[in-house]
């Protein structure tokens, strides 16, 4: 798909790998609706990149839907939408006292990661279903592309809700596309490794450097613009679909 003048939904596009789609995907000529719920943030963005911003919760179905109407009476309707909205907050399954995780503290995570990008996701292809092919060459109508972790493979220890939220979008990578198909719908996701996400932001330098080294190549913490890169090459390439690619120069997580 040719991004120029196309547009496009970035749920948790206020920051991070999120902002960092959405810049290149203006700069690449895509007409780019942030979805967040960090107002300030995501307004600033937006008019960083003459886009549109839609206060989200991705957890929601009605906020959702809202965010869905205005970004395509602002834009037109989208069709490219990427989904990187998420949390990881650390817990073990049994904590030192020896007291188990609170089943709420675990679905909090697995909501917004899993059940929030389903829930854009599902609304999105709902409304990208009932568009046009973009030409008689090409019956593609639009591309969907989740947010997974290499955790979803390698999880660490304290990672039980957040390994399991991205697992999950893992998994359902193949079975959606399956489904898309015949409406022209590719379904694709990004797993990235140790990246300088606004969490490893808030570590100190010498942190974030011990870090980086390990990643085999390049040794350091992966910068939000290659995830936007790739986000890139897979709107254009139409035969990717239905597979998750490892972004992580190679690393696979020790146990802690």
């Amino acid at each position: 798909m040719n991004i120029s003048q196309q547009a496009a939904i970035v749920a948790g596009g206020a920051s991070g790998l999120g902002a960092a789609t959405a810049r290149a995907m203006a700069a690449a000529g895509a007409k780019v609706a942030i979805f967040d719920r960090n107002a300030e943030a995501g307004q600033a963005i937006a008019q960083q990149i003459g886009g549109t911003f839609c206060q989200t919760d991705v957890t929601d179905p009605a906020s959702v839907a809202q965010a869905i109407i205005d970004a395509a009476a602002a834009h037109g309707p989208a069709r490219i939408v990427v989904n990187c909205a998420g949390i990881a907050p650390p817990a073990k399954v049994v904590n030192r006292d020896g007291d188990a995780l609170p089943l709420a503290d675990f679905m909090a995570t697995v909501n917004v990661n899993l059940a929030g990008s389903f829930n854009v996701m599902a609304q999105a292809a709902a409304a990208m279903q009932r568009l046009d092919p973009l030409g008689p060459q090409n019956e593609e109508r639009g591309v969907i592309i989740n947010t997974a972790s290499v955790a979803a493979y390698d999880g660490q220890i304290g990672q039980a809700a957040y390994a399991a939220s991205k697992g999950g979008i893992a998994a359902m990578t193949l079975p959606v596309a399956r489904e898309m198909a015949r409406f022209g719908i590719r379904v694709m996701t990004i797993a990235p490794g140790l990246f300088l996400t606004p969490l490893m932001e808030s570590l100190p330098a010498d942190a974030q450097e011990s870090l980086g080294r390990q990643v085999p190549f390049p040794p350091r913490l992966g910068d939000p613009a290659d995830y936007a890169k790739l986000v890139l090459s897979i709107v254009d390439n139409i035969m990717l679909n239905g597979e998750v690619i490892r972004l992580d120069g190679a690393i696979r997580m020790a146990p802690k």
